[in-house]
């Protein structure tokens, strides 16, 4: 009975629900139907907001899925139903407005419609374009606001102080825009912003310490200020934000400190980003209290120390970088307890030792990052069983053994180069249909590759073999193999014989296979060729034509034979063309010096060209380098060289050229001009151009008939050698990453080739010729000279007291010439001198002794019979101490006047002959008479022994 009861009070309940449901559902539908609860006002305030900006769908180009939310906003029809619209269901007033990802484009000025909603409760405006907008005072009038987001939407300038007044704040997104806050405007926020949950400045400047207070702000959820200039040192004092899940200080590369133990207190914390900070110390062992944690990264720092062991409780990690720090010893145990890790980077460390071997479970590992570290012994075998492994980057480390078989294809790159593994490439490389990456290079590598094995590999992109002890064999059926390769490069390995493999027929862009045993090389038909490197192999034959399309070609350093086809021409791209240390010959194509506008190098150094250089250098080309050295070219110096504004090198050395091209000196960026062992002769000249070659700063001449006087004009010009200030400039070789420029200079006694030029090298070379006269005292003007070589000439006079001033000279050979006088003991203040040469003379006098003239042997000096002293056997005829420089000499004799001297010698005769008369008739004053008795005393001693000296050395 009461079953019954119970059945029927529940089934009244139930049909009284379903009447009242009926009811009120037919009385929404009416009042929806018949009313517009949207104040005429604001739908009003909304339309001239809408109207006031442009429609572009590239304004929202981040935002996936975006469109016009606005164009469907009508005239007539209810504000509340209107997309991203929202209202307060009694009094009808608009409390979020949602307008992120709406195409906006234009510019909310001050008095914008958009203020006029003072019950608004949530703005979002992100992912929008308001370009020439500000954060202004017109956001601080929503008394009511809880969110605010106007992250990514290109305002700018300085935010509005007025922002802090949103106290009801709960979340603020100001993310990726370009605005700032002012001197204390971002500590005003913090103060008055006491209900903050997320607070997202990424790429707002702050340019601040970062606060105290927020440190202990128990309400925050999310902290984000990367990228926003915070400076100074990390609060030392407790962090206490019991709900933070995410804390993130990336890029504030002026923010230092050391991360304090009570970061272990963050119990909720999910996200850990102080990356690319000045952080320093070590890692608190707190951190294992963060049990929460799913991405952690701490990369390019100054954390130093052990990486702690304390991962065991870390389950939930997924990413962990701590690449770019100072951390040493080993990876700690513990990391394997990392079961669900995604990405690990340890890489550019100074990390050592084994990686540990007893790891299990990394199911989802898709990329380990151990690169530039100091690890050592064999690869680990659970390296070769991660089923999601994606990348591994293992290079710049001292792994030894063999590389393992993989047991996944799921791998897209790997990098083992630059270690010390050997034996063969594992076979299950050549089954990864996903792999676009590899690189082994810098190993000890061997055995032969068959073409064939590559055939799986349809999406690889770089192949990076270069530096082992490779083969290569080409298969028959090797045709139309990578057709995605892009770079390839085979350099220094064994390779031999003929390479025709056609290989990324449509791709291909870069091919190394310098320095192998390659004697044939079939050019294929690529399409996107652009960097061809073939030197320093045995390729003999005429020059293979290169693809129009290359801009960089290299076959330096091969037995090639005979002309240069005009064809070359055709590569109208070619920036850097080096055909040098071959056996070509014949004439040069006149289409040399004008096929292409970017030519910048065109190096034929040590082949066998005659005839002229070709005459056709045009207007607004591209040279940087031309290096002609080492043939039989002739004739003269063609005068359309004065078209190439950009040249920095001309190096026509070892011809048979004549005529001094002084007009060279018009070249504003002519740095190296070698014209060595040439047929120049007679005197250079004079130059009208008021200041030639100033970026001149390696000039060499030797070996020419050049005659006369040393060229002054040009010698007071080369400013490049004077006042070089190396400790502010920046010390690079000259060319680029492609191609670096090269010499060979005499210097140091030697001949010695620079595979490279610093900028900051500076040498002068006119030796080996038939200069006379004086050296010029603006020599010494050259202060930052390190090479001078002057020898072998017919130079007179005196070393010039100048040379006191070449303070940073190295090398300095002023031999076989004719010059007289001391050599000046001013010298010895050159430090920086290794070598000295002043031999085959008619040099004078006493050596001068100190600093580097101790280290100077006799080869120095030979050949001046009139030098004595160190380090010569020839002892000087007196121990007086050494005899001034020659110029003083003569500035003392130019000024001496014999009248003076005279009427002073006879005043003091009189004078003294009156005193000494006075003082021994009367003995007084006697301190005066104690010393003069005591001098005489030392007078006769010394006679004394002097006599008895030198007849010692009669008998």
């Amino acid at each position: 009975m009461v079953r019954i009861m119970m059945f029927e009070f529940l089934l009244l309940c139930f049909l009284f629900f379903l009447s009242c449901s009926h009811l009120l559902l037919s009385s929404s539908s009416s009042f929806s139907n018949s009313t517009k609860i949207c104040p005429h006002g604001q739908a009003v305030a909304l339309l001239q907001f809408k109207q006031s900006f442009s429609i572009y769908n590239s304004s929202s180009l981040d935002c996936y899925g975006s469109y016009p939310k606005t164009e469907y906003w009508k005239e007539g029809s209810d504000c509340c139903s209107w997309d991203g619209v929202s209202c307060d269901l009694v009094t009808g007033h608009v409390i979020e407005l949602d307008l992120s990802c709406s195409w906006l484009f234009g510019t909310i000025h001050s008095h914008s419609t958009l203020f006029r909603f003072p019950h608004l409760q949530r703005l979002n405006l992100a992912c929008n374009d308001f370009s020439g907008s500000s954060v202004s005072a017109g956001f601080g009038r929503f008394s009511s606001l809880t969110h605010l987001n106007l992250s990514d939407s290109r305002f700018s300038g300085l935010i509005s102080p007025e922002i802090s007044h949103l106290s009801n704040l709960v979340a603020l997104d100001l993310t990726w825009n370009e605005a700032e806050f002012s001197l204390l405007g971002f500590d005003s926020l913090v103060q008055n912003l006491t209900k903050l949950q997320k607070l997202h400045l990424k790429g707002i400047s702050i340019s601040s310490v970062v606060p105290n207070s927020l440190l202990n702000r128990s309400s925050l959820i999310s902290l984000d200020l990367s990228w926003c200039g915070l400076h100074g040192r990390f609060p030392d004092s407790d962090i206490h934000l019991p709900k933070l899940e995410l804390l993130d200080l990336e890029e504030n590369s002026n923010l230092s400190g050391e991360l304090p133990a009570s970061i272990g207190n963050l119990k909720s914390l999910q996200t850990l980003d102080l990356s690319y900070c000045q952080f320093s110390g070590s890692i608190p062992a707190s951190l294992e209290n963060l049990t929460r944690i799913t991405y952690l990264s701490l990369d390019a720092n100054h954390f130093s120390g052990k990486i702690p062991n304390v991962f065991y409780n870390l389950r939930n990690l997924i990413s962990l970088d701590l690449v770019g720090n100072n951390f040493s010893g080993q990876i700690p145990p513990s990391i394997g307890n990392l079961t669900n890790l995604y990405e690990l980077d340890f890489s550019d460390n100074q990390l050592e030792g084994a990686i540990p071997s007893s790891v299990y479970g990394f199911s989802s590992l898709s990329y380990v990052f151990l690169q530039y570290n100091l690890f050592n012994g064999t690869i680990p075998s659970w390296l070769y069983t991660l089923p999601s492994l994606l990348f591994l980057d293992l290079s710049h480390n001292k792994f030894t053994g063999h590389i393992g078989e993989f047991q996944f294809d799921s791998l897209e790159m790997i990098d083992l180069s630059m270690n010390k593994l050997h034996g063969s490439i594992p076979t299950s490389i050549f089954e990864f249909v996903n792999l676009s990456f590899l690189y082994l290079s810098s190993n000890n590598l061997s055995g032969v590759l068959e073409t064939s094995k590559f055939e799986k590999l349809i999406n690889l992109i770089d192949l990076d073999l270069s530096n082992n002890m490779l083969s290569l064999t080409m298969s028959v059926h090797s045709n139309s193999m990578l057709p995605n390769i892009q770079t390839l490069d085979l350099s220094h390995n064994n390779i031999s014989g003929m390479f025709s493999w056609n290989v990324g027929k449509d791709t291909l862009g870069r091919l190394n296979l310098s320095y192998n045993s390659i004697s044939g090389f079939e050019m294929q038909p690529w399409k996107s060729m652009q960097i061809l490197d073939l030197h320093s192999n045995l390729l003999q034959g005429p020059i293979p034509t290169p693809p129009n399309s290359l801009f960089f070609f290299s076959i330096s350093h091969n037995k090639l034979s005979g002309e240069i086809s005009p064809l070359i021409c055709k590569a109208s791209s070619m920036k850097i063309l080096d055909l040098s240390h071959n056996n070509l010959g014949g004439m040069l194509p006149h289409c040399l010096g004008n096929f292409s506008n970017d030519l910048s190098v065109l190096n034929l150094r040590r082949n066998q060209f005659h005839g002229i250089i070709p005459q056709t250098f045009l207007k607004g080309n591209s040279f940087r380098t031309l290096d002609f050295n080492s043939n039989q070219l002739e004739g003269l110096v063609p005068r359309s060289l004065i078209m190439c504004r950009e040249l920095e090198v001309l190096d026509l050395g070892n011809n048979k050229i004549n005529a001094f091209p002084h007009w060279l000196g018009a070249l504003p960026k002519l740095q190296v001009l070698v014209l060595r062992s040439n047929h120049f002769h007679g005197q250079i000249g004079f130059s009208k151009i008021k200041s030639p070659f100033m970026s001149l700063r390696i000039i060499d001449l030797a070996h020419n008939d050049f005659e006369g006087d040393l060229p002054e004009i040009y010698l007071r010009s080369l400013k490049a050698t004077m006042n070089i200030d190396e400790g502010n400039m920046t010390r690079k070789y000259m060319g680029d990453d492609n191609y670096q420029d090269s010499t060979v200079v005499t210097i140091k006694g030697l001949e010695m080739k620079f595979v490279k030029i610093l900028n900051t090298f500076t040498t002068v070379d006119f030796s080996s010729n038939k200069f006379q006269g004086e050296i010029p005292e603006c020599i010494g003007n050259l202060n930052s000279l390190r090479g001078l070589n002057l020898s072998h000439n017919y130079l007179t006079g005196y070393i010039p007291l100048s040379f006191k001033n070449l303070k940073m000279l190295e090398s300095l050979d002023l031999s076989s010439n004719k010059l007289s006088g001391r050599i000046p003991q001013e010298l010895t203040s050159l430090t920086f001198l290794e070598v000295l040469n002043l031999s085959q003379n008619h040099l004078i006098g006493f050596i001068p002794q100190g600093n580097q003239f101790q280290t100077f042997g006799n080869d120095s000096y030979y050949g001046n019979p009139g030098l004595c002293g160190f380090p010569l056997s020839k002892r000087c005829t007196t121990d007086e101490i050494p005899y001034p420089s020659p110029e003083i000499e003569a500035k003392f004799e130019s000024g001496f006047d014999w009248k003076i001297t005279l009427m002073g010698y006879g005043c003091g005769l009189v004078i003294g002959l009156s005193l000494g008369c006075l003082i021994f008739v009367s003995g007084k004053p006697e301190w005066l008479v104690w010393i003069i008795d005591k001098n005489i005393h030392k007078m006769i001693v010394r006679n004394k022994m002097s006599t008895h000296r030198r007849g010692a050395r009669i008998s």
